[in-house]
């Protein structure tokens, strides 16, 4: 019966906003669905739910299964300079003429009376004490008690500066990095030794969990030649990983922080994907020496850079799709599908990644911190949802239960880092759900206001093309004026996004993927006007809609309504604050413009057939090398014939997703959930089936995912290509 009631609410919902409750009535019964009646009915989210309901082709859809393996989606960024990323190769190069590492034994064993005694004058008796006091128990030979020593408080940056370069000027031997002091806002500098070789002292066997769990940060602790530039720029090849979890494996590896890394942006986890990364004073070789330890993640193609890469240094992504089990009335319609594609494209919204897969999509969040509901906020963040893994939701339910903050943080899995950082702040000052939003990383606490951003824009792309169509510019839209700028063919520094960025766990990240929406970046937009449309000068591709801040305006037509009307039902004002908080407040960002219409570059397709659904259909750059390097051996010793490629080859299986044959498919099953190749086609392992491979370039603010969607007209959740396979 409630169910029932329920469901019939929601269908009603847009009545009762509109018609029958006054104004001053409407956020309040929004606040009522979304905390009542939505939880109690809310499945997981569909195309629908965030404003995806159009298409621009009127050919019928067909079936196709969308990652079905993650090398059936492929992914290579393209930089700045239109290159396409590759992983080429492994090696370190061997003319890079790398830093050395300290031989310790050369610096121990003798006095440093001289450096000591110029190390008081600089920093005092006791830290000058503390210092003796180590390099003497380094003399010694015996297994120092602590691995470093930290030295007295200091606020004054110029002086930490002086003490860092005075170690690595007069005692190369020891390091030094700056870490948080015992009081508020106090830093400090701590010495240890320069072990990164060790140097067959026998320190390095310690066990990790033995030491201190704060990694070292490399920055400006080692001597670096000057010939080199500060930052190794190398290619991260992954599979089955986001790039911050790649990161964060490799960062432990090195014993460095994460915020040595610099990369253009996230790829998606689900997926083979190549990148370019930088990270901060380090060497290729010790990289590369990571391959054979690594799982799921390669590195190489190193070289020396004087800037590390920011987020949003990129022009796009190079993608190769297969869809798998593909299956229509003809094969024309599968043709006829493809062409249009690459001759129309699609409607450029944010996929489902950007609204998280949950029965708690992220704009919600975002429109109930926009309204200045602090603990409501809280509570979508941290309440059980559906659709969640068993182990999650019972830890949900125990907090929501219990109330017990330290009994749920011990439950809690790491990943989930938005629930962490509010759960420990609420520990520490209960009650204050404000500053427990706030202890979430910023990126991903912005993420859920532009979640609702993103939200607004795809209704109003939606309802553009059922209005006015995709074929033509009408009065009232807004486009880039060409008279002051001159837009770079149909890629223009839009607002930059996270790039198919799966977000079904959108919390499994540290410091997080998600891109800021940017400022407008001083790109001239106006509204179209009655000699526009005489003129002819502007096409259908030029057409912009706004994502909402203080610095842009909305279409003179009808379309401009859909904004306003959209937020009001939602209790939101798009030109006045609920609250004094900045971040949290649409009036308080600048706001960015999106095409309405993509079209793919550089677009291919081709049909293929296959009986083994266990062989991959598209080459990673990861097969390339595998095949290279077999090549090879073969050619030093042709005698080798079929023999396994030797052990010292990086760890290189040859078959496509870096484990073979069975292994790889048990792994795929147990981790998506999905049938076995034979199970779908019904126990007939030898039956034929159609496949469409896509390569296709679209810039970093797109979703391949919406291109794929324009071909099937299906659905792209995760759920429903699951669903596929049973």
């Amino acid at each position: 019966m409630l169910k029932t009631l329920c469901s019939k609410l929601r269908r009603h919902h847009l009545l009762l906003t509109n018609t029958l409750l006054p104004n001053i009535l409407k956020p309040y019964y929004y606040r009522f669905l979304e905390h009542t009646i939505l939880p109690a009915t809310m499945k997981t989210m569909d195309e629908s739910d965030v404003g995806i309901s159009c298409y621009i082709s009127n050919l019928p859809g067909f079936r196709g299964i969308l990652k079905q393996r993650y090398s059936d989606f492929i992914v290579n960024e393209v930089d700045l300079d239109e290159n396409v990323v590759h992983l080429t190769s492994l090696e370190a190069p061997k003319e890079c003429s790398e830093n050395k590492a300290v031989n310790i034994s050369d610096h121990l064993n003798r006095s440093y009376v001289t450096e000591i005694e110029s190390f008081r004058s600089l920093a005092g008796n006791s830290d000058a004490d503390k210092l003796k006091a180590f390099i003497d128990e380094l003399n010694s030979g015996a297994d120092v008690s602590d691995e470093s020593i930290v030295l007295s408080p200091s606020s004054d940056k110029s002086h930490r500066t002086v003490i860092h370069n005075f170690f690595k000027e007069r005692l190369k031997f020891l390091v030094t990095d700056t870490i948080d002091g015992v009081e508020d806002q106090s830093k400090c500098v701590r010495v240890r030794l320069n072990n990164d070789r060790n140097n067959g002292r026998g320190r390095s066997s310690r066990k990790r969990k033995d030491r201190d769990d704060k990694r070292y940060d490399s920055r400006g602790s080692d001597s670096w030649p000057g010939h080199l530039g500060k930052f190794l720029r190398f290619h991260l090849f992954k599979e089955n990983k986001d790039t911050q979890e790649s990161l964060n494996v490799i960062a432990r590896m090195l014993g460095v922080q994460l915020r040595s890394f610099g990369f253009a942006g996230t790829k998606d986890k689900r997926a083979v994907s190549t990148q370019r990364v930088t990270v901060f004073k380090q060497q290729a070789s010790k990289l590369a020496a990571l391959n054979k330890r690594l799982i799921g993640i390669k590195v190489g193609d190193f070289c020396h850079v004087k800037e590390g890469l920011l987020l949003g240094q990129l022009y796009g992504n190079r993608f190769t799709i297969t869809l798998r089990g593909v299956s229509a009335e003809s094969e024309d319609i599968i043709k006829a599908s493809a062409v249009a594609l690459g001759k129309h494209g699609f409607i450029n919204y944010f996929g489902l990644q950007r609204f998280g897969s949950s029965s708690v999509p992220t704009h919600l969040i975002g429109a109930a911190l926009l309204r200045g509901e602090w603990k409501a906020a809280v509570s979508l963040i941290l309440d059980p949802r559906e659709g969640e893994k068993n182990a999650i939701s019972t830890v949900r339910e125990y907090y929501k239960e219990s109330g017990d903050i330290d009994g749920t943080l011990r439950q809690l899995p790491r990943y989930l880092v938005a629930e962490k950082a509010i759960l420990q702040c609420l520990k520490r000052s209960p009650g204050n759900y404000l500053q427990a939003l706030k202890a979430i990383p910023r990126t991903l606490r912005m993420m859920y206001v532009h979640s609702y951003q993103s939200y607004l824009w795809n209704h109003a792309a939606s309802m553009r093309v059922q209005k006015h169509g995709f074929d033509q510019v009408v009065l009232g839209d807004l486009v880039y004026s060409k008279e002051e700028y001159k837009v770079k063919e149909s890629f223009v520094a839009e607002c930059e996004d996270v790039n198919d960025n799966n977000m079904d766990d959108y919390s499994n990240l540290d410091e997080i993927s998600e891109t800021d929406l940017p400022e407008e970046r001083n790109i001239p937009v106006k509204v179209v006007n009655e000699e526009d449309l005489k003129s002819g000068t502007y096409t259908i591709d030029d057409v912009l809609l706004p994502l909402p801040g203080s610095r842009v305006i909305y279409p003179s037509n009808d379309i401009g309504e859909v904004y306003r009307d959209l937020a009001q039902k939602d209790g939101i004002s798009l030109t006045e604050t609920a609250h004094k908080i900045k971040e949290f407040s649409i009036t308080n960002m600048t706001g960015a413009y999106r095409r309405v219409f993509q079209k793919p570059k550089d677009f291919e397709w081709e049909l293929l057939s296959y009986t083994d659904g266990t062989i991959p259909l598209a080459e990673t750059d990861f097969d390339v090398i595998a095949k290279s390097v077999k090549s090879k051996v073969r050619e030093e010793d042709p005698t080798n014939g079929s023999k396994e490629l030797p052990a010292d080859s990086s760890a290189i299986s040859v078959g496509g997703d870096m484990l073979s044959g069975k292994l790889r498919e048990e792994k795929i099953n147990n981790e998506a959930g999905m049938q076995s190749e034979k199970s779908q086609s019904g126990g007939n392992a030898e039956e034929s089936q159609m496949a469409l491979k896509l390569s296709f370039t679209l810039p970093a603010s797109c979703y391949a995912t919406m291109a794929v969607r324009e071909l099937l007209k299906t659905s792209t959740s995760v759920a429903f290509h699951k669903s596929l396979n049973d």
